[in-house]
């Protein structure tokens, strides 16, 4: 049993299916944002973020280019993870101010927050993991 987990552990395929699920919100969202850039810049300006459409790129290129680079597993892996951790961190004054709201908006709010703290976390593990494995 500890030959099959170690397989599994070292597996190159277990690698991506993680590192895709890890980053599935941010790809998904940079592709969504991508393939509907009028909808991004919309979004952007409900929030408050102008230039808009400047918001807009900058968002797809940071979800799409950190997801890559995790991915991949590049070297550039830990910076990626960096990359979408910052972002994750900086969305929640912006679009998920639940401490400005009352009842089950406010509460739906705040489980995302505590959502994004979990996978703000798994983004600093991916990014050690990238650290400890270049220094190999």
């Amino acid at each position: 049993m500890k030959a099959l987990i170690d397989t599994v552990l070292r597996s190159r395929l277990s690698y991506l299916l993680a590192a895709s699920l890890l980053t599935y919100v941010y790809w998904w969202s940079g592709l969504n944002k991508l393939w509907n850039f009028q909808g991004a810049t919309i979004e952007m300006q409900h929030f408050g973020l102008e230039p808009a459409a400047l918001f807009a790129a900058l968002t797809i290129a940071v979800q799409l280019a950190g997801s890559l680079v995790i991915i991949a597993g590049s070297r550039w892996a830990w910076l990626g993870a960096g990359a979408l951790a910052g972002f994750t961190l900086a969305t929640i004054p912006v679009a998920h101010r639940f401490w400005e709201m009352e009842g089950t908006e406010a509460f739906l709010e705040k489980a995302l927050v505590q959502d994004h703290a979990s996978v703000i976390g798994g983004l600093a593990v991916a990014a050690m993991l990238a650290h400890q494995r270049r220094a190999a």
